[in-house]
C-alpha cells in the first residue's frame, strides 16, 4: 500500500528532515509512526499526501509512484486518503453534519448519497444524535470523533492520523484508538503518528521509529 524507497528530504536551509528512509506497508496494515518532535513524522506523512516531495528517493502509494502523477491527478489521488489532525480543523460556522459532508460535496456526490454516508459515518463514531450541533458545543473527544467521521466518510483505502490523541486524556485516547482499530478491522490501511509510548505498547502493532530523520526501529514495542 505504501512504499518508501531510500527517501531523503533536505530543505533549502540545509536541514535534513528525512535521511534514506525505507519501508513498505501492506494494504490492511495498522502502523504507528513515532519519534521526538522534529524527527520527521509530519514530513513523512506530507509526502504521502503530496504536500512535500523527496529530495532523493521515491514514494509509492496504492501501486503508483507519486512522482509520476500529474498535477491534475493529485486531487483525485487525495480523495482516497482520509486525514485526521490533532486540532480537528473543524469549521465552527457549520453544523457537525456539514463538517462531515465537506469531502463529499467537493467530490460531487448527490444530496441523497451525502445524507446516507454522513449519517453512517457519524453513527460509526457514536455521534449521530449530534448531527445538527455546532462543533464548538462538543467536548474535545467528540470534536476529534467528528474529525474522524469526516476522514472516513468517503470510505478511503488509507487513513492517516497525525497525533490524534495529543490533546486527549488517556481514557479518551483509548476510545479514539479503538475507533481506528475498528476501521482497520474492515480493511482500511491506517498510519498514526504519536509519541505516546505507553499507548504504542498497549496497541501491540508495528511501530516505525524515527530519530533525526532516520528510521531506527521497525517492529512491535515491548
Amino acid at each position: 500500500m505504501i512504499e518508501f524507497e531510500s527517501v531523503s528530504k533536505r530543505y533549502s536551509d540545509g536541514y535534513d528532515a528525512l535521511s534514506r528512509v525505507e519501508f513498505a506497508i501492506n494494504a490492511g496494515e495498522m502502523v504507528f509512526l513515532t519519534g521526538h518532535s522534529g524527527a520527521g513524522k509530519s514530513t513523512l506523512m506530507k509526502m504521502i499526501l503530496l504536500m512535500e516531495h523527496p529530495s532523493r528517493g521515491r514514494v509509492k502509494v496504492d501501486g503508483r509512484w507519486l512522482d509520476q502523477l500529474r498535477d491534475s491527478q493529485i486531487p483525485y489521488y487525495r480523495r482516497n486518503i482520509g486525514v485526521v489532525f490533532q486540532n480537528h480543523q473543524l469549521l465552527f460556522d457549520r453544523s457537525v453534519f456539514e463538517n462531515v459532508a465537506l469531502p463529499l460535496q467537493v467530490a460531487g456526490y448527490s444530496s441523497q448519497d451525502i445524507g446516507k454516508r454522513v449519517r453512517a459515518a457519524l453513527d460509526k463514531v457514536g455521534l449521530l444524535e449530534k448531527e445538527r450541533s455546532n462543533p464548538v458545543t462538543l467536548s474535545g473527544g467528540e470534536q476529534q470523533r467528528v474529525g474522524i467521521a469526516r476522514a472516513v466518510v468517503n470510505k478511503p483505502a488509507l487513513l492517516l492520523a497525525d497525533e490524534p490523541t495529543g490533546n486527549l486524556d488517556p481514557e479518551l485516547s483509548n476510545d479514539i484508538m479503538n475507533l481506528f482499530r475498528q476501521f482497520n478491522d474492515v480493511g482500511t490501511t491506517v498510519m498514526i503518528a504519536t509519541h505516546d509510548v505507553e499507548l504504542l505498547k498497549k496497541m501491540n502493532k508495528r511501530v516505525l521509529g524515527l530519530v533525526q530523520g532516520k528510521l531506527v526501529h521497525d517492529g512491535v514495542l515491548f
